[in-house]
């Protein structure tokens, strides 16, 4: 299985992770996320990640008690105790992680700055890749190959 810093090494050349300040509005944050067809936002200040802002954040810390969004800033609404992991964690871990704590973005750190952005959908997309290759080693071996 391979780890955080494997994974995030196949996706460089894919992705970009788009970043939001905690002073900036959630009216922007809602753009963002539009405009490049995300679900979350790492909330970054002083290149240090300080939360993630969400779509269910949006949704259950905004709309449903009646706030506006181009008036509310994206550290009022943001998840603070934001759940992080390093290059080295196993994705088999970053997956019990996710599934444990019901999260779909997992922001990847070192000594506080972000390098990369890990999503449900990329997990479940590398285990998929995993499964198939040992199907393939297996059928191969009781073919006698």
């Amino acid at each position: 299985m391979k780890n955080v810093e494997e994974l995030l090494k196949t996706k460089a050349h894919h992705q970009t992770v788009y970043t939001i300040g905690p002073d900036d509005s959630v009216l922007d944050a809602l753009k963002l996320l539009a405009d490049k067809n995300v679900g979350a936002l790492p909330v970054v200040e002083n290149d240090l990640v300080v939360g993630i802002v969400s779509e269910r954040d949006y949704a259950r810390k905004l709309m449903l008690k009646g706030r506006s969004s181009p008036f509310t800033k994206v550290g009022e609404i943001m998840t603070k105790a934001v759940i992080t992991v390093d290059l080295k964690k196993n994705l088999d871990e970053c997956m019990t992680l996710m599934t444990d704590r019901h999260l779909r973005h997992l922001p990847v750190v070192s000594d506080g700055k972000l390098l990369g952005l890990l999503s449900i959908g990329d997990l479940v997309k590398e285990t998929i890749a995993e499964q198939a290759s040992l199907i393939r080693q297996l059928e191969q071996y009781i073919r006698g190959e």
